[in-house]
């Protein structure tokens, strides 16, 4: 069963339990995985973790404004998105990855972070997210 699919029967199950904040998330969550797969992209992942980040950084800008009621209901909707990503990978094991990957590259200083990055966001494949794999290249790197 695809993630289209999946999506599809918690829609109808939360449409039935009447659940108007989870229907709307997934009602959204449904299109834009729908308009992925019609453009041919067909990466699901990565239209969901697009969606969860846009989420969050409303959230940031609503609490910033003061509108800690719309901040709530942003942030809900980063949780239902959340379900349907993949685990995170253990810290130990992303710092892992970067060590062998500043290795590989040869990077000794933050100018060689570009490098680092191409390299350890091919390795990781979508189960760390990229700011805490710079946050950990730039740790290493000691930028």
């Amino acid at each position: 069963m695809t993630l289209v699919d999946t999506v599809k029967q918690d829609l109808t199950t939360a449409m039935k339990a009447r659940e108007a904040d989870r229907v709307g998330a997934l009602r959204l969550v449904l299109s834009e995985l729908q308009k992925s797969v019609k453009e041919g992209d067909g990466d699901e992942i990565a239209v969901l973790r697009r969606e969860r980040k846009r989420r969050m950084e409303s959230a940031s800008a609503f609490r910033g404004a003061g509108r800690d009621e719309l901040a709530d209901g942003e942030e809900a909707e980063a949780r239902i998105i959340e379900v349907y990503l993949p685990a995170e990978m253990p810290e130990g094991e992303l710092r892992g990855i970067v060590r062998e990957c500043i290795a590989e590259v040869g990077a000794s200083s933050a100018k060689d972070l570009g490098q680092v990055m191409k390299a350890a966001m091919a390795k990781v494949d979508g189960r760390a997210d990229g700011k805490r794999v710079s946050t950990l290249v730039r740790e290493e790197l000691g930028a």
